[in-house]
């Protein structure tokens, strides 16, 4: 979902009151979240995870931007991860009785602790969400939730415009530990964890949703295997139209973006995409192309090959979903709110630059094969 970062302009004497102000700034009316990243106090900030992906984003900025941070987690990944931060040990899920091998949950080193915020990127079941916000309550200032866009209904309408008043999804049993075989529960557990939070801490709540998070350190290799492709150049199956709609998110601004919603203090729910305008897929390869390798070449395949083929949307083929099943969602109030987003030009290369240093033996998680690339655009020609 970007081009460069957002230009605005702001009121300098607006922005000093809410510097002054210890509430969370109202979601309406938006123009008052259009101020500049103003100096606030610095803030003490609890990260739950904080160890993996979107964690150190957010935890890198924070400390570059002066702030105090504590992270809550296990120690099981990336211990080594930030060896000056303080780092609490405890266990948030609740034990699952068909998992014998399951953890006590242990929140103790969270009790009598206090905070301005907490960010918990590491939620996906209400009960854990639930215990977390009981432990909290009184003892944070504002509690940062990191959604999906999955808690929607009409993701996948091609003539839907997804807001953040847009119906969400639900589960029957809002308990659950069970994702589903096919990850059916997913959307509608992350719809109860936000309720969760809010039922806790009404008006302080900020409730980020997004979509597709990519850019360094992204263990899904969905998008990695694009700008991974460039490198090797040659004849590419591109997917579907030239002008079907992308959005996505770098980690580090969505990182960024989070402190920022901290140090401004504002609340309320977000989708969190791409970008200050349209991206088409046209744009994204060839930007690939200018970036990484101008030996790439394009052979443009349509939806329903792919789909006949049985091509995975965002798995086997990066970057792409049929455009009949493609709704947009809308970034309006994020916008609103300070999100900015960098060059496609620089995610691309930084993804390249990580990516490179994992090394040859890193076994890939998503991505098209070139064989079966190879396959598919032989049997394109020949139809």
């Amino acid at each position: 979902m970007t081009h460069g970062p957002t230009r605005r302009s702001f009121l300098r004497t607006a922005a000093a009151a809410a510097a002054a102000s210890t509430t969370l700034t109202a979601i309406r009316p938006l123009a008052r979240q259009r101020m500049a990243a103003t100096f606030r106090a610095k803030q003490k900030i609890l990260v739950l995870g904080g160890t993996a992906f979107l964690g150190p984003a957010v935890v890198e900025h924070a400390l570059a931007q002066g702030h105090t941070v504590t992270l809550f987690n296990r120690g099981k990944t990336n211990p080594g991860l930030f060896p000056t931060v303080e780092k609490l040990q405890g266990q948030r899920r609740r034990p699952n009785p068909k998992n014998p091998n399951s953890k006590p949950q242990d929140l103790k080193s969270l009790e009598g602790r206090t905070f301005d915020a907490v960010v918990d990127t590491s939620a996906y079941f209400t009960g854990e969400v639930e215990d977390v916000c009981k432990v909290l309550a009184g003892q944070i200032q504002q509690y940062v939730y990191v959604s999906s866009l999955s808690v929607y209904k009409s993701l996948e309408q091609s003539d839907a415009v997804v807001d953040e008043s847009s119906e969400r999804a639900s589960c029957t049993d809002k308990y659950t530990l069970d994702m589903g075989a096919n990850s059916e529960n997913y959307g509608g557990l992350k719809r109860h964890c936000e309720d969760a939070v809010e039922a806790v801490f009404p008006g302080k709540a900020t409730l980020v949703r997004p979509g597709y998070i990519v850019g360094p350190g992204d263990p899904t290799d969905r998008f990695t295997y694009w700008p991974m492709r460039f490198i090797r150049g040659g004849e590419c199956l591109a997917p579907g139209p030239m002008d079907n709609d992308l959005q996505f998110l770098d980690v580090r601004d969505l990182g960024q973006w989070i402190v920022h919603l901290i140090e401004q203090r504002i609340a309320g729910a977000f989708n969190a995409v791409g970008f200050d305008g349209p991206l088409s897929t046209a744009e994204f390869l060839h930007t690939g192309k200018g970036t990484i390798n101008q030996k790439c070449s394009f052979t443009w395949v349509e939806d329903a090959f792919l789909e006949a083929n049985e091509v995975s949307s965002w798995q086997e083929m990066g970057c792409w979903t049929p455009q009949a099943k493609n709704g947009h969602s809308s970034n309006r109030r994020a916008l609103e709110a300070g999100a900015t987003y960098r060059p496609i030009a620089e995610t691309i290369k930084a993804t390249v630059e990580w990516a490179t240093s994992r090394g040859t033996g890193h076994e890939w998680r998503a991505g098209m094969k070139p064989e079966r690339e190879a396959e598919l655009l032989a049997k394109w020609k020949a139809r």
